[in-house]
């Protein structure tokens, strides 16, 4: 009997993960620029660090977190996001003493018990980057830069950056307020999470994803009409930074992100290619959380992106992957020849190639075949003469041409790199 994987978490097979890593090692050249260092976080964390960041009455919290007790009776969690994780190991490792500006980076799983459809796993992949120790308008834009540019760098053709603001602790009271004013009005219109939600989380209510909510939702009050005279400073010279470096930014007013600790500046991205589910990552500006965790009161802004909602963006614009292919497939022919290939493949992957190989039981013709599939430039046959001789036969796939000792049986990588070239060279004057 099989045993199939779990619903919700799925194997990246060797032809879908050549795309992620194209993903990161993109990533990692773009957040290199910028000065960014990576991290990598542990997958379980303590199940109060996501209660008290995340929010005790987030979707995340409420019905989503993949949680259990340890032998020891402690309350562990798989991590559903990884801001959380960084500012807990921020905090930890008391990183402000030694550098005031702190900028991270990092990849890896998360875990969210939702419902599994098109892009959204319960086992999901992110890129995300979080910067501590500024406050200021400027690192909200650069930030917001850095986003627009792995956009580019990824190849994302119709990727789109909403933004707003969330406010500050002076001026979100009176906007919480009104929210709850405008939802006690058309509560018998509210989802019943809605409803609950109107004393416990209010916020929560521009971020439903029920229909009858969604549907309501523009006549509810916007932030923007609330915030005090310098979240609306802030916010301004956000947007001017960005417009003048050229990224374009869409505002939206009733954008709120699903995490209780963001304010003041909240981004989300678009991309078309997931349907109505459209959103593969966002992120914003939590300048209270370090201090709730127990650390110092420093400021954060970060985001993450979704690996698996990246993947499926650029596969429905057909980009291409730039899938790894060996550079000489080697073809023995018989059991003598087998034990010299195994020798010379060895020898080759030792210098630096890539280099595959087949069973000498295999005839030519096979060999061939499984050679072309993995479009490899060139096939070393090894044969009772080539091992008698020895020298090796190549055959150039492109060239559609066979080089009979092109170079010694005991040759190595560069040796035959220049015989090869050299061949192909006369061959050309010819």
């Amino acid at each position: 009997m099989k045993i199939p994987s779990v619903k919700g978490f799925h194997d990246v097979l060797p032809g879908e993960s050549a795309r992620w890593s194209q993903l990161e090692s993109t990533a990692r050249a773009v957040f290199d620029r910028y000065n960014f260092g990576e991290i990598r976080l542990p997958i379980v964390e303590r199940a109060d660090l996501f209660r008290r960041s995340v929010g005790e009455t987030s979707d995340i919290v409420e019905k989503e977190m993949y949680a259990f007790t340890d032998r020891d009776g402690t309350d562990l969690t798989l991590r559903p996001e990884g801001t959380a994780s960084a500012v807990r190991s921020y905090v930890e490792h008391a990183m402000q003493a030694s550098e005031p500006v702190t900028k991270m980076y990092y990849f890896g799983p998360m875990f969210r018990r939702e419902r599994p459809q098109k892009g959204r796993l319960r086992q999901f992949s992110q890129i995300g980057a979080e910067v501590f120790g500024r406050d200021d308008p400027a690192i909200d834009a650069e930030v917001l830069l850095l986003l627009d540019d792995l956009l580019h760098a990824f190849g994302v053709e119709s990727g789109e950056i909403g933004v707003n603001t969330l406010g500050c602790v002076e001026c979100r009271p009176g906007f919480r307020a009104a929210l709850v004013a405008w939802g006690e009005s058309r509560r018998e219109e509210l989802c019943a999470d809605c409803q609950r939600r109107l004393q416990q989380n209010p916020l929560r209510l521009l971020d439903c994803k029920q229909k009858q909510c969604v549907a309501l939702r523009p006549e509810a009050p916007k932030m923007t009409d609330h915030t005090c005279a310098a979240c609306r400073e802030h916010f301004d010279r956000v947007l001017e930074l960005c417009a003048v470096e050229g990224v374009e930014l869409v505002l939206q007013p009733y954008m709120v992100r699903g995490l209780d600790y963001y304010c003041r500046t909240a981004f989300e991205v678009v991309a078309q290619g997931l349907g109505s589910q459209n959103a593969v990552g966002g992120g914003g500006r939590y300048d209270g959380l370090v201090r709730s965790l127990g650390g110092p009161a420093v400021a954060g802004i970060g985001f993450a992106l979704g690996v698996e909602r990246l993947a499926l963006v650029l596969e429905a614009q057909g980009a291409e992957v730039d899938k790894a292919k060996p550079e000489f497939f080697v073809a023995p022919l018989g059991a003598a020849a087998e034990a010299a290939a195994f020798s010379l493949t060895h020898r080759f992957r030792a210098g630096g190639a890539r280099v595959e190989m087949d069973s000498g039981g295999k005839s030519l013709k096979s060999q061939m075949r499984r050679a072309g599939k993995l479009d490899a430039p060139y096939v070393i046959i090894l044969g009772e003469d080539e091992v008698a001789e020895g020298v090796m036969t190549v055959r150039d796939m492109r060239a559609r041409a066979d080089r009979r000792g092109v170079a010694p049986l005991d040759a190595d990588l560069a040796t035959l790199r220049a015989a090869l070239a050299s061949a192909a060279s006369v061959e050309e004057r010819a």
